[in-house]
């Protein structure tokens, strides 16, 4: 299972698909609510990142309920922000977060925000909140928090009941993941029973009942600090437009998470032209790069 032949390399096409374009009778609460709980003291910029993609992605409105520090800083930049909580459609967690650092007050807003059966984007120091979440969950991981993810989630279940890394005798180390990439998204998958998104030169998409894709050919500048907190802000926007189509059909959120790694893609390239990016150069290039899309330019 999980070999290269199962894997469908995601296009613009196919994309352009998942898009929710804005009717005109549409307000900002029916073209999705995301709420977003990131940042923290030491990385407070993944909040602004993300926020700022998810803003320039099309979603309707975003409600900032994270650290307060973390708020000013966010609302500094995108002042249409939202900073109290109500009701999303969607929820974007983790990013700028470590699991140590968690605290009793934040614990206790992620832990309902995760009671809320929405589809929720995993990220960073959210990763193992998977085993709490009662909607659909799109996990975003490099090698190394899955390889952390799948140790964490083995101790806890002990050795013997770890399916996804039986051929190994335990779970994956980091190298293990970077030689197989397709492989251990997959089988995460299967496990942890949510679409894993697996971040890399080439990026996997795997849905625990089978659903297999792939996005290649973002720029190698992409490789710098914060543009995967840019991917999650995407994504968890994405996800707040198509509520409906989830809410029918919890399967979406595959393809769903392919588009938002496509769009990533190829907003870097737009922004890079051939050099140096950072971050918010890739955010800023996102609206241009969904007119092209819809346009098929």
């Amino acid at each position: 299972m999980d070999t290269a032949a199962e894997w469908l390399e995601w296009d613009e096409r196919r994309a352009r698909e998942w898009l929710a374009v804005p009717r005109d009778g549409d307000d900002k609460y029916s073209r999705g609510v995301l709420g977003v709980i990131t940042g923290s003291h030491d990385y407070p910029g993944a909040a602004v990142l993300g926020v700022e993609a998810a803003m320039r992605a099309g979603v309707g409105m975003v409600r900032y309920t994270g650290p307060s520090a973390v708020r000013h800083l966010v609302m500094a930049r995108r002042p249409e922000v939202v900073g109290v909580g109500g009701r999303v459609q969607a929820w974007l967690i983790g990013s700028g977060m470590t699991t140590a650092r968690r605290t009793l007050i934040l614990g206790g807003e992620l832990d309902q925000a995760m009671a809320e059966g929405v589809p929720t984007v995993l990220d960073a120091g959210a990763l193992d909140l998977v085993h709490e979440a009662r909607g659909a969950v799109v996990l975003t991981p490099h090698y190394r928090e899955l390889a952390t993810l799948l140790m964490e989630t083995a101790r806890r279940a002990g050795h013997g009941a770890v399916k996804v890394s039986a051929e190994h005798g335990g779970p994956p180390h980091v190298d293990q993941i970077a030689a197989q990439p397709a492989l251990w998204a997959g089988r995460a998958a299967q496990q942890l029973g949510a679409t894993v998104l697996l971040k890399g030169a080439v990026t996997y998409i795997a849905h625990p009942d089978g659903a297999r894709f792939t996005v290649s050919g973002a720029p190698s500048w992409l490789a710098t600090a914060g543009t995967g907190d840019v991917l999650g802000g995407i994504l968890g926007a994405l996800l707040a437009t198509r509520h409906r189509t989830i809410a029918q059909d919890p399967d979406a959120v595959a393809p769903i998470a392919a588009t938002a790694a496509l769009l990533h893609a190829l907003a870097a390239r737009r922004a890079s032209q051939g050099g140096p990016i950072t971050a918010l150069d890739v955010a800023e290039a996102v609206p241009a790069t969904v007119a092209a899309l819809l346009s098929g330019k």
